[in-house]
């Protein structure tokens, strides 16, 4: 199973080759990829055109979706982003952490190309797809 960050999505849906989105078009063939409810909604915001997000809406019901934060996930999160502030990390979005708090929380990987994200492969666990 393996949540797919809005960093890649972007890039999938803007047609920008990168590894990570070839790697998502490649996924979506063969593994369980699924989505997240904060990553539904960056991803559907970031649509200009009304055709656009249809078109976006469509791809992402195909796809299970799981919530990622509660009361839990929310607690924990501040747990991590204030240990890798102690380590000299400072993750710029609030919501980048309780992604990646949630997916090594459930245990499931995540794929992604936002920078944000190395620190808790490095230090907290999360499983990288990439």
């Amino acid at each position: 199973m393996i949540l797919v960050d809005s960093s890649v999505w972007v890039d999938y849906f803007r047609g920008v080759d990168t590894a990570e989105a070839d790697k998502l078009d490649t996924f979506l063939g063969f593994e369980q990829v699924i989505t997240g409810d904060l990553i539904l909604t960056e991803v559907l915001q970031g649509f200009v055109s009304e055709r656009e997000f249809n078109q976006g809406r469509k791809l992402f019901a195909s796809l299970p979706t799981i919530p990622l934060v509660g009361e839990e996930i929310a607690v924990q999160a501040a747990r991590n982003f204030r240990k890798l502030r102690t380590l000299g990390i400072t993750i710029r979005k609030t919501i980048d952490t309780l992604i990646a708090t949630s997916c090594i929380e459930k245990e499931i990987s995540l794929l992604y190309s936002d920078r944000d994200f190395d620190p808790f492969v490095q230090h907290l666990g999360l499983r990288s797809a990439n």
